[in-house]
């Protein structure tokens, strides 16, 4: 039976929300005040690791945008478009690609021979200023990023007005969309133990193929690589609505296990939002390279570390959710061997080892690092 879950803002609470930011603005002018709109400091000295909750955030720093003053005006101007244009789209029941929010709202100003935007990489983080200053996800602004991740498993779901059997997928699994937000996307049915977070399609094939989530009764999600919000808050839904452990299996190098630290407690680019997509109660199920001795891995399928490994590994020892002794004993051991692994390097073994012995093994002794 699902829990119930976190309250997400309702299409009304929006656009008061979005609505507000124009009742403010027109106060400051009719009071003959310098029209201006405070957004968090994005940066990261505004950014902490929360203990209580497990998660990165936002600090409480913030600006003032205003209107008066040259070096703001021109982003005062986006921020008032994309609220507005953000106000339109819901109201018309539709959603929309961050591209698509980017055209329709590029043009030339009348009177002048400037352009709203000449980018997409000026929208994009006028989005991302909107999102954090009004404590909402882009899937609650009715915005969408494009679907890459893939999920099977024993799960029914009404996705829209459509019933999908998520065991009746085939090959290709069942592709997660962007917004999985429970008023898009509803549990009819999840009958798992686990969800087991895969790094790479590669791999994911392998397990589909194999059968595994049916063998062990289990999910299993890829996001292909760095996951995006939609993988990321469907495997935080499976974790607090139905109590469902999260392992995820990546590469054995400074890349796939801070893949692992973005899923467990977030990424420093969207602290503003980590409550709503981080599982803190996520365990890394490896690949490690401590497992190359435990499981007799021949050590002709280790990789060389490479200086930007290096690089990325002296800053992944420096965070805060990384001081615990399992991961400086693996850092540590990545240092010493100067060596990384990919979860691929596991069919020397043989071409199933991974699903039959290797994941199995590990989860029935409960090898896992916090």
């Amino acid at each position: 039976m699902a829990k119930e879950g976190k309250h997400y803002a309702k299409d009304s609470e929006v656009v008061e929300k979005l609505e507000n930011i124009g009742k403010e603005i027109l106060k400051q002018i009719e009071s003959q005040k310098n029209p201006s709109y405070n957004i968090p400091i994005r940066t990261l000295g505004n950014i902490f690791f929360d203990q209580k909750s497990g998660t990165i955030k936002l600090g409480d720093k913030t600006s003032d945008r205003q209107f008066l003053n040259v070096a703001h005006s021109r982003k005062f101007m986006q921020t008032v478009l994309v609220a507005a244009e953000i106000r339109k789209v819901i109201e018309q029941k539709a959603t929309v690609s961050i591209r698509d929010l980017y055209y329709a709202l590029k043009h030339t100003i009348e009177g002048t021979q400037e352009n709203t935007f000449e980018e997409q990489s000026e929208s994009d983080p006028v989005i991302e200023d909107i999102e954090a200053s009004l404590d909402l996800l882009r899937e609650e602004l009715h915005l969408a990023a494009s679907a890459k991740g893939i999920i099977a498993g024993d799960v029914q779901l009404r996705d829209g007005s459509d019933s999908i059997d998520l065991t009746k997928m085939g090959s290709g699994g069942w592709s997660v969309p962007s917004n999985v937000e429970p008023e898009n996307i509803e549990f009819k049915k999840v009958n798992a133990e686990y969800v087991l977070f895969i790094e790479k399609d590669a791999v994911w094939r392998r397990f589909n193929e194999d059968q595994y989530w049916k063998k062990h009764k289990c999910i299993i999600l890829t996001g292909r690589g760095q996951p995006g919000r939609g993988e990321r808050r469907l495997a935080q839904r499976f974790n607090k609505e139905y109590d469902l452990p999260l392992y995820v299996l990546t590469d054995a190098d400074p890349w796939g296990m801070y893949i692992y630290s973005v899923i467990k407690q977030g990424s420093i680019s969207l602290s503003y939002s980590e409550e709503k997509l981080a599982t803190p109660k996520a365990k890394f199920l490896g690949l490690t390279t401590l497992d190359v001795e435990k499981f007799k891995i021949p050590k002709e399928v280790t990789i060389k570390l490479n200086a930007l490994d290096v690089k990325r590994l002296k800053e992944m020892e420096s965070y805060e959710w990384f001081q615990k002794k399992e991961w400086k004993h693996e850092f540590s051991n990545m240092k010493e061997k100067a060596v990384k692994l990919e979860l691929e390097a596991l069919s020397k073994k043989g071409i199933r080892f991974i699903t039959e012995e290797y994941v199995p093994q590990k989860i029935k002794n409960e090898e896992f690092l916090p």
